[in-house]
């Protein structure tokens, strides 16, 4: 399954990239979603840190919440990231 994620910019794109992609252990480092403000959204990482990404507007958070909840409750996994500019196309088996 593949989704585009419309950032608010180019850096936020990156940003959002860098913390869902699955690294070696294969263990999501997101844990969760801690607050949705608007078009903001506040992640919780494996680590205990919270990260706060920008998308382009609120409908976009609220299809990205929907799209990762499965890969927080690791009934899927994310398999790979391409950012384009603002936009980032997750996959996820």
């Amino acid at each position: 399954m593949k989704k585009k994620i419309m950032c608010e910019d180019e850096y936020e794109a990156q940003k959002l990239s860098s913390l869902i992609y699955v690294k070696q252990d294969e263990e999501p480092f997101v844990t969760g979603i801690l607050e949705v403000i608007e078009n903001e959204v506040i992640i919780s990482a494996k680590d205990k840190s919270a990260h706060s990404i920008l998308l382009r507007d609120k409908s976009e958070v609220e299809s990205f919440a929907d799209f990762i909840q499965s890969v927080i409750e690791k009934k899927h996994r994310i398999t790979k990231t391409a950012v384009l500019n603002e936009i980032v196309e997750i996959t996820k088996e």
